[in-house]
């Protein structure tokens, strides 16, 4: 444990970008599984929803709205 904690320490002295890059890499070393058709079925899903909003089937919401609906929830405000 002690080791672990000493390499946080390191990990987390690094600029922003190695550290998203060595947490990208921790999560992957978590699952070795691969879905082949996991990109496929994320880019149908863009594209189901990029038309959904062309459409006007739906409509989207600022980021100013998202925020303040999740304080509100978060802290009753």
């Amino acid at each position: 444990m002690q080791e672990a904690q000493e390499l946080l320490k390191k990990a987390l002295a690094l600029p922003d970008k190695e550290r998203a890059d060595l947490a990208g890499s921790l999560i992957d070393s978590l699952d070795d599984t691969v879905d082949e058709n996991a990109e496929a079925a994320w880019q149908e899903e863009i594209v189901r929803r990029l038309e959904e909003v062309r459409s006007g089937k739906v409509k989207t919401t600022s980021w100013n709205d998202v925020r303040q609906k999740g304080r509100t929830l978060l802290h009753g405000q």
